[in-house]
């Protein structure tokens, strides 16, 4: 999105949030900044219709009407009752959470949106804990195609890159419709319809070399229903994601709130003679899942599967004996 265009929104959200009537679109030319810019009524019209479908996909809500019987044209306001952010309730666990979340990210255009929602939230009332300390921080590395490509896709638009082959050298030009971008395994792919060879593909982000170049119009690729993107992206590392594993976890009185929202109570029981929940939790990735759960350190016993609880005890004996050597 321009810069041209973002001002512009914002100051349309904030003239439609500023009145309890009713603004006519005529109404709306006249006071937004922006628009006045339109080189004729149609490309004005043209451009408003844009915006308010961009704003309706943000989740702000538009309401249309008019302010009496009399009136001959709807007009457009935004309720504050509706768009109001309503009150955050974070326990303190999460709240630094959503700190340690922040510093995960090494690109500088994702640093920027975690930043952001930082700011919002202790806007909101919400003390943020963003220097708290960490047993273990690992990197969210975005690739350089990253952002073009989350643009296409949000833009509904094709793409051409370079991309390289696993254990090739050579480049070829490929040609994508992209319907989205996930991370599977600790690496980003994007998925869609190579145009190329006229079937769905998925391509790793850090096989993407040179620049990533829209083409077409914007608005023309869809994401086909029922297509689920991870599940293209395993297949095609010949894994299955569909299959989960139960874990269970035994969880402190009053702790690890994160844990527990993310599985279910099943009963209770001691660990080393502190009192606790026996909590069974739903997970895709055991192997992911040992980093966040041994973030949480002491609060939290994995009892189950064998595996998972090895790899998180191998995890908090690493971090012991780096402490140690200190």
């Amino acid at each position: 999105m321009s810069t041209a265009r973002a001002e512009r929104l914002v100051n349309l959200v904030l003239a439609l949030l500023s009145t309890r009537q009713y603004l006519t679109a005529e109404r709306i030319r006249g006071i937004v900044p922006g628009y006045a810019d339109a080189a004729s009524d149609e490309a004005y019209f043209r451009m408003f219709e844009r915006d308010k479908t961009e704003l309706r996909e943000l989740g702000i809500p538009l309401e249309t009407g008019r302010n009496s019987a009399f009136d001959a044209i709807d007009g457009y306001r935004i309720a504050r009752r509706d768009y109001e952010l309503g009150e955050i309730d974070l326990a303190p666990d999460e709240a630094t959470a959503v700190g340690l979340a922040v510093r995960l990210w090494d690109s500088p255009e994702l640093t920027g949106e975690a930043q952001g929602a930082l700011v919002k939230l202790r806007a909101a009332g919400v003390e943020v804990d963003d220097n708290a300390p960490t047993v273990v921080e690992p990197r969210v590395r975005a690739e350089p195609a990253f952002g073009p490509l989350l643009a296409a896709v949000q833009a509904g638009q094709a793409v051409r890159f370079e991309y390289r082959r696993s254990g090739s050298a050579e480049r070829k030009i490929r040609t994508l419709e992209p319907w989205g971008v996930v991370s599977w395994r600790a690496r980003w792919y994007v998925v869609g319809h190579d145009r190329d060879r006229g079937a769905p593909r998925c391509f790793r982000l850090s096989r993407v070399t040179g620049k990533v170049e829209p083409v077409g119009r914007p608005g023309v690729v869809e994401r086909p229903e029922g297509v689920n993107l991870l599940r293209m992206v395993s297949a095609s590392s010949g894994e299955d994601p569909s299959a989960p594993t139960t874990a269970s976890v035994w969880v402190a009185d009053g702790r690890a709130a994160g844990v527990r929202r993310r599985g279910r109570v099943v009963g209770r029981s001691d660990a080393g003679g502190e009192e606790g929940d026996l909590v069974e939790i739903e997970l895709y990735y055991p192997e992911s899942a040992a980093d966040w759960l041994t973030a949480h350190g002491p609060d939290i016993l994995v009892l189950e599967p064998d595996v998972l609880a090895k790899s998180v005890l191998s995890r908090l004996e690493a971090i012991a004996h780096a402490g140690g050597a200190r």
